[in-house]
């Protein structure tokens, strides 16, 4: 089947959007429940596997590091071709490149290669990539005043898998003992299987296409797109740049993922000097993921209620005390894990707000690029972050970390006073 017979599945009428809105959704939530298993289950161990092969803590941050390029990376062709050919192509793409990353990075680290390891971590990256994108098609078709809803469920989605993944590290070690393997590469066989299952999901069961349907409907139920689907990032990034509202997205969504990156990544090795067990900080990175997803539907459900700007201002204010509590809790694995809980709270804020403030904020035909520019420079942030966060551990310990990554909440603040006018009808707030 092609995008165009999908676009248009029955002659002169369009299906239904809320029942396409319903299934969408539903499909979305099992892939992120599937998927989100493989993202979590390298979290904990990527810095250790870096830091085993490499016998240094500075490059310990750069498995997470080059994930995170990795998403960047695939954030625009993934969008692109999303644009092109709807979400279900680009994000089932996304899940079945980052299974065979998992299958690189495995064979990488077992044979010593650590240039072979980051191979597969970038390839990886196309997973957290997915991951996020996926967010954006459950805006697609949502009504604005359940938007923030929608886009949450498929957010909390990921809960299930990616808490469960980091504490896989025993069972991962014992599956890996098996078949010859080191033990912490265990968690990566786990993301292997579990990419290559959301990849399947998606393309059986994203049916009809909700990107497509809505650039249908916008031109009018005609069947062809109001403007031509493909748009440079230039052009994506003017477009931004002309509404407050859309750089204040865009800026939100950046620094809440840069200042959640550069905490996390050096979490499991500061912990680890410390004397913690993998058990721990496996435990750890759980509770702090259940911070970033569990409590989404509530942070999606308080955006439409009271506005997209002042639940991102309280995600700043929630980052910002992660920051302290974390920052100043030395080896105390009580306070560490409460920091990196609000962490993963402050984060959720971020994205679900201002994730759905850039779809209010565009039409449909704009939102493609526009997302994916978004997507790409969060990951870019969230690489730059942790490359420099080894560095910065070392040079002023978990604490300076901490300060450093706070700084970023700066320009949302500034930058969301600004956009508080007076707005106009039909806006989300």
């Amino acid at each position: 089947m092609t995008a165009a017979d999908e676009a248009a599945p029955a002659r002169g009428a369009a299906p239904d959007p809320a029942r396409v809105q319903r299934k969408a959704v539903t499909a979305l939530v099992i892939a992120q429940v599937i998927g989100g298993l493989g993202v979590g289950s390298a979290l904990s161990v990527g810095g250790l596997i870096a830091e085993d092969l490499t016998g240094s803590q500075t490059w310990a941050g750069m498995a997470t590091t080059t994930i995170t390029l990795g998403a960047a990376l695939f954030s625009l062709p993934l969008a692109g071709l999303a644009a092109r050919r709807g979400r279900r192509p680009g994000l089932g793409l996304g899940w079945l490149v980052a299974a065979l990353g998992g299958v690189v990075a495995i064979a990488g680290a077992q044979a010593g290669y650590f240039p072979v390891f980051l191979i597969g971590m970038a390839l990886y990256g196309a997973g957290t990539a997915t991951n996020l994108q996926a967010r954006h098609a459950a805006a697609d078709l949502a009504a604005e005043r359940t938007r923030g809803r929608d886009l949450s469920l498929v957010v909390w989605a990921t809960t299930v898998g990616s808490v469960i993944g980091p504490n896989l590290t025993g069972p991962g070690a014992a599956v890996a003992s098996r078949l010859g393997l080191l033990d912490l590469l265990g968690p990566l066989l786990f993301s292997t299987a579990a990419f290559a299952a959301a990849g399947l999901v998606t393309f059986l069961m994203l049916r009809p296409d909700p990107l497509l349907l809505a650039r249908r409907l916008e031109a009018g139920g005609s069947g062809a797109p109001a403007v031509p689907a493909k748009a440079s990032p230039r052009a994506s990034i003017a477009v931004i740049a002309r509404n407050p509202r859309a750089l204040l997205a865009l800026v939100g969504t950046v620094a809440s993922h840069t200042v959640m990156v550069a905490v996390m990544t050096m979490t499991p090795v500061h912990m680890a000097h410390g004397g913690a067990e993998l058990t721990v900080i496996g435990l750890t990175i759980s509770l702090h993921i259940a911070g970033m997803y569990a409590f989404s539907p509530v942070v999606g459900w308080l955006s439409d209620r009271i506005g997209r700007v002042p639940v991102l201002f309280i995600g700043q204010g929630v980052l910002l005390a992660a920051a302290a509590v974390a920052g100043t809790a030395g080896h105390s694995t009580a306070l560490v894990t409460t920091g990196l809980v609000l962490l993963g709270l402050g984060w959720s804020f971020g994205l679900v707000s201002s994730s759905a403030l850039l779809a209010d904020s565009l039409a449909p035909h704009e939102r493609p690029g526009a997302q994916g520019v978004t997507d790409l420079l969060m990951n870019l942030g969230g690489a730059a972050a942790g490359a420099a966060s080894g560095a910065v551990l070392a040079g002023l310990g978990f604490g300076g970390l901490n300060a450093f990554a706070a700084l970023f909440v700066l320009p949302v603040v500034l930058l969301a006073l600004r956009a508080r006018r007076p707005r106009r009808a039909g806006e989300g707030a």
